[in-house]
Order: C-alpha cells, then sequence, then structure tokens
C-alpha cells in the first residue's frame, strides 16, 4: 500500500521515502513508527511543534506551511517487514507527473535506497538530481538526532518557508 502525496501549490521541496514500514501502514501514513525521528527533526527544523503522533492532518500541515511536499519513491513492490536490502519487484512512483503539478524544484532523499531509487527511475525523467541525507530510520542508529538536524538542516535552509 502506497501513501498518496503531500503537495500543494506552494511545495517547492519535495522529501522522498522508499516505501511506508508496517507501522506506518498500520497507522496509514508516512513515518508512522514511533522511534522514526522523521516528525521530530521535521518539527526542529521548521520550529513548529510536534504533531501528535496519530493527527494526520496536523503533519500534513506542518509540510504543507513550510513548501514541503512527502512522497515515496516506489508505488509498489515485494518487501520482507522493513527491510529496504529485501526489495524487489519494484513499481516505481511517477515523480515526473508530480513534479509537473506543483512548482517544486528541488529532491531530498531520506536515505540510501531512495536516493538509488530515485536516481536510477526517476531522475532521468524529472532532470532534478536529488540531495541524499542520512535516514530518519531508527535502524541508523549511528547518526544522532543532533547529527540528523545538522545535515537535513544544511540541505533544507534555504527550501523551507519561514
Amino acid at each position: 500500500m502506497s501513501f498518496a502525496p503531500v503537495y500543494d501549490d506552494r511545495s517547492r521541496a519535495l522529501i522522498l521515502g522508499t516505501w511506508p514500514s508496517p507501522k506506518s501502514r498500520e497507522m496509514a501514513f508516512y513515518y508512522g513508527h514511533p522511534q522514526n525521528r522523521f516528525w521530530p527533526l521535521l518539527a526542529a527544523l521548521t520550529g513548529e511543534p510536534l504533531p501528535v503522533r496519530e493527527d494526520i492532518a496536523a503533519k500534513k500541515q506542518l509540510l504543507l506551511r513550510h513548501g514541503l511536499a512527502l512522497w515515496d519513491t516506489l508505488e509498489s513492490c515485494t518487501i520482507t517487514g522493513a527491510s529496504d536490502a529485501s526489495i524487489r519487484d519494484v513499481v516505481p512512483n511517477d515523480i515526473a507527473g508530480l513534479l509537473r503539478k506543483a512548482p517544486i524544484r528541488a529532491v531530498f532523499c531520506n536515505g540510501a535506497t531512495a536516493y538509488r531509487i530515485y536516481t536510477k527511475y526517476q531522475q532521468p525523467l524529472t532532470g532534478i538530481p536529488a540531495v541524499r541525507l542520512p535516514s530518519t530510520s531508527p535502524a541508523n542508529a549511528a547518526c544522532s538526532p543532533a547529527r540528523l538536524e545538522e545535515l537535513w538542516g544544511a540541505a533544507l535552509e534555504d527550501w523551507i518557508v519561514k
């Protein structure tokens, strides 16, 4: 199950994940695992309060208020649990189609797998090179929350509408 993209006519930058984790699929929204650092990171970078985990509308508004769009690189795939290494049978999302609908001019990938998939399947169609950012996944424990904030903050600095 993939999710619809979150964007509007003010979205300037697109953040791409790979595929929803089992916890995200259970919640029916992006980054639903309670240990994923995506939403605390976005709250810190935007200066907004952290949305309640179950408040999908608040999460969407957080993104849209700051000119951000969110989607995954894959429309479907075969995957074991949340293991990116097990992904096969990929069907990419139509990111080029999304870029025709919104004024997005920058693409940021949440982790190496999203970056690899975007670069292989989408960049030739979009012409927009992506910026690879460290994954916010709890599996990426080597990257501290402070380091995530430093790297993501530097990359998104010119793209987050304040």
